[in-house]
């Protein structure tokens, strides 16, 4: 039988591909010059740096995390009926996101000494969660993040929101169309008696509140902001907000990062009922959120501070910060807008061959101009020189270099201009030294030619 994907996840074919390799590009161009370094962190972790940073309580851990266990292990449970014998290290999860697992390398490598300067540090890979599939809302799929360890400045956090704006208007989601939501979260000396208020005020009104937000005001109250259904909606519009209730230190820091916000000419949305859905949180928050054309999955990105993070994976104090952006929602938000732009295939030039005699040629110049660093094809099928170049003009390639037996023994090679079909003959073994230069360009750290045009000129061969 034929299998398919697995529900709740999608092939990333060519297309898309190339789309999710020029968007990273994109991401690494602009966040380097914020001083952010790529990092690469196992696709799993130990589950306890998950339980842990993000929270037993939350949906993530206590709903959508994949287990992982190797064959040996699954068999001791299974047959033990659990998995409790088993030691934290055997203990594996699927990364739900990618903020603890930066976080715990960062921890584990000591990537900030004392009295060093913060580490700055980006990612971008797949992320999995174990959701109802829908549209915007995958199994398996792609972030990209960043994550600021060492500052615990105000200048950082509006940094990083403005740093998250500017990717999101580089790749052409229509800053129009979007909102920006900021709240404070408050911290250790704040954050409890606000969190015991809303607790107690889901308890006095319960009545009107779903199971759901019922079991929260013990676990995670301040998720009850996040419910969906609208009878609880309308009841939590009337709870307790968080900036009526911040202590004066992370009132201060929240003004300080709207002022830095307002000075930069970033435009955003106080939410107060914005908490997030993870337990690591503290201060300062933040969402950016497509205002039509996506329906509840509006979402597109967001983060916040998490100054208490590294010292619950077992590191010193370390404040930090981060962000992650969701690439399949960034593409709907594109689509949405009708500014997706395509990513060709990138194909500089066809050699074609006339008839089987000259394909060792063809072959050695294909290799040449590809060492060149150029993107060449040649027919590996056996096909007519006429559905070669059909070939050829399917790829979108301008210059097309034909070989046949009679230009062969002249030394020389036919070129054709796709666009224009006018035709020239050059000097094959001019060209193999071009090639040949460029190449030694390469390898000495020089830059590609930019065109195939500039290698099969037709002075430039003679």
């Amino acid at each position: 039988m034929a299998y398919n994907a697995p529900e709740g996840t999608a092939d990333m074919l060519p297309a898309a591909a190339r789309l999710w390799r020029s968007t990273v590009d994109s991401a690494a161009k602009l966040f380097g010059t914020y001083g952010y370094e790529p990092i690469y962190t196992p696709l799993f972790e130990i589950t306890d740096v998950f339980t842990h940073g993000i929270g037993e309580a939350t949906d993530v851990v206590g709903k959508e995390m994949f287990v992982v266990r190797s064959g040996e292990n699954y068999k001791r449970a299974l047959a033990e009926g659990d998995d409790s014998k088993l030691k934290s290290k055997q203990k594996l999860s699927l990364r739900p996101e990618g903020t603890a697992g930066v976080v715990r390398a960062v921890v584990q490598h000591n990537l900030v000494e004392q009295g060093a300067a913060p580490a700055k540090l980006f990612y971008a890979g797949p992320m999995f969660r174990a959701e109802r599939p829908q549209k915007g809302r995958l199994r398996q799929f792609h972030q990209i993040g960043a994550e600021c360890l060492g500052s615990t400045e105000p200048t950082a956090d509006a940094e990083m929101i403005i740093m998250l704006m500017r990717f999101f208007e580089k790749m052409g989601v229509p800053m129009g169309k979007t909102r920006l939501l900021i709240n404070s979260m408050g911290d250790d000396n704040c954050r409890p008696a606000y969190r015991e208020s809303v607790r107690q005020f889901i308890l006095d009104h319960e009545g009107e509140m779903c199971e759901e937000c019922r079991r929260r005001a013990d676990t995670n109250p301040l998720r009850a902001f996040d419910c969906k259904n609208e009878a609880c909606a309308h009841v939590m519009e009337n709870a307790p907000k968080i900036t009526d209730h911040l202590c004066d230190d992370c009132r201060e820091h929240y003004e300080q990062v709207k002022a830095l916000l307002d000075a930069a000419g970033v435009k955003y949305i106080e939410d107060p009922t914005l908490v997030r859905g993870l337990d690591y949180y503290t201060r300062t928050v933040f969402e950016v959120q497509v205002v039509e054309g996506m329906g509840s999955q509006s979402a597109i990105g967001g983060g916040g501070r998490y100054d208490k993070l590294a010292e619950i994976e077992g590191g010193r104090p370390t404040p930090g910060l981060g962000f992650a952006l969701g690439f399949e929602r960034m593409v709907l938000a594109l689509e949405a807008a009708g500014t997706l732009a395509d990513s060709p295939k990138r194909v500089d030039g066809y050699i074609a061959c006339v008839d089987p005699s000259v394909r060792a040629t063809a072959f050695d110049l294909v290799c040449a101009a590809r060492d060149a660093g150029l993107s060449v094809e040649m027919d590996h099928q056996g096909k007519s020189l006429k559905s070669q170049f059909k070939m050829a003009d399917k790829l979108g390639v301008r210059v097309v270099i034909v070989l046949g037996p009679d230009e062969l023994a002249q030394g020389k090679a036919r070129v054709r201009n796709m666009s224009t079909h006018a035709e020239r003959l050059v000097d094959i073994a001019a060209a193999k030294r071009l090639l040949a230069q460029f190449g030694g360009n390469l390898v000495g750290g020089g830059a590609a030619p930019v065109s195939i045009d500039a290698l099969f000129d037709a002075e430039g061969a003679e």
